[in-house]
């Protein structure tokens, strides 16, 4: 067996961000064209009005300050409300691979290695663009890499159940290094006409380089171990898919888009969590106390410190555990991966734990210590 070795990350950031402000303003004017429109059926009891957003409520429940989003102007056109994102023909590099090509050649130039040092890529994401040709081959192609590619999808867990199936291609050796990417456009799935939930995603693209240890050019974190969890649960779902149009449904849709029982998830899925990284780090003879950083999925604030708080047994410290959701809010798979990119500085010998989570229910934890 070959010990895998992560020696390079990427981030790509799209350019365009909104603020809260900026969102809820927009949300607002929504809000109050729906309510004129429909103002004789509240008037008569038949519909209860829109509530507006607001800055204060949006923080608070969230702890996220702004968001990058592939289009800004459709996304807070009132009228619209949506990402306006222009079709590309069938010979152009689809907008989820130009993402992913970006963070690629970012995790490939810190790991030190060239698109010919790659035998396997994986595209590990919420929603792909379509489905098939699969996103990794495309991306394969793109970057110049010989061997395999395929996609697959945990929702917000993807990255680290990608980071699994990368290490175990090193460790049996079918690989010499593996290239795992998380492009989330989560912006095209986001309803953002709903109150409860207009402000969560952004998008985003990660990428990460695992290889063998004997190979490696630059010294980067040895996983130490994964773990993997998956119990279901309707709390988080999204109904988008082929069938649809199968279905010969009218009228309201909402549920073709990110839909989910906020309290429920919080409630269930922190324990959840908590119970995960607490029996993985067991399992390698480590206690939490003994962890110097924890690199969370970034869906929420409050999650994060809770979990933290559940696993050090006292509040943690913003270095144990680094939040990013405030400038890149929950960017689904990607968002543990950007907190390990931007806040993967520990001293050799120091042990991380990389752990992302979400709808399935899904949990991943990817335990590292620094060469």
């Amino acid at each position: 067996m070959h010990q895998a070795v992560i020696t390079g990350t990427g981030l790509y950031t799209p350019p365009q961000v909104i603020s809260n402000e900026e969102l809820v303003a927009s949300f607002n004017e929504y809000v109050r064209l729906q309510n004129t429109a429909n103002a004789e059926r509240i008037a008569a009891g038949e519909l209860e009005p829109m509530a507006e957003s607001s800055v204060e409520f949006i923080e608070k429940a969230s702890g996220i300050k702004q968001r990058h989003v592939v289009d800004k102007a459709g996304i807070l056109d009132p009228k619209r409300m949506c990402p306006q994102i222009a079709p590309r023909g069938n010979e152009e590099l689809s907008v989820m691979a130009e993402m992913a090509v970006a963070a690629a050649r970012e995790a490939l130039a810190r790991a030190g290695r060239t698109a010919a040092d790659i035998d396997g890529v994986i595209c590990a994401a919420s929603n792909m663009q379509r489905a098939y040709p699969a996103m990794s081959v495309e991306i394969q192609q793109a970057l110049g890499i010989q061997g395999w590619a395929f996609d697959m999808n945990v929702a917000c867990s993807s990255a680290t159940f990608g980071l699994e199936q990368a290490a175990n291609a090193i460790r049996t050796g079918s690989a010499r290094a593996v290239l795992m990417l998380n492009p989330e456009i989560c912006s095209a799935h986001l309803e953002w006409r709903d109150r409860d939930c207009h402000f969560i995603f952004g998008d985003v693209c990660t990428a990460v380089v695992v290889e063998r240890a004997e190979l490696a050019q630059v010294k980067g974190y040895e996983i130490l171990g994964t773990r993997l969890a998956t119990v279901f649960s309707n709390n988080i779902r999204n109904n988008a898919g082929f069938l649809n149009r199968a279905e010969d449904k009218t009228g309201d849709l909402r549920d073709k888009l990110f839909v989910q029982e906020g309290r429920k998830v919080f409630k269930e899925v922190c324990p959840m969590v908590a119970e995960h990284i607490a029996s993985h780090l067991g399992q390698l003879g480590l206690a939490p106390a003994a962890v110097r950083r924890f690199w969370l999925h970034q869906a929420n604030l409050s999650m994060n410190l809770l979990i933290a708080k559940r696993l050090l047994e006292r509040d943690p410290t913003a270095e144990e555990a680094p939040v990013i959701l405030d400038r890149y809010a929950n960017t689904s798979s990607a968002g543990s991966i950007i907190a390990f990119h931007l806040h993967g500085d520990l001293p050799p010998g120091e042990v991380g734990v990389i752990s992302s989570f979400g709808a399935g229910y899904s949990v991943g934890s990817v335990v590292v210590r620094k060469q």
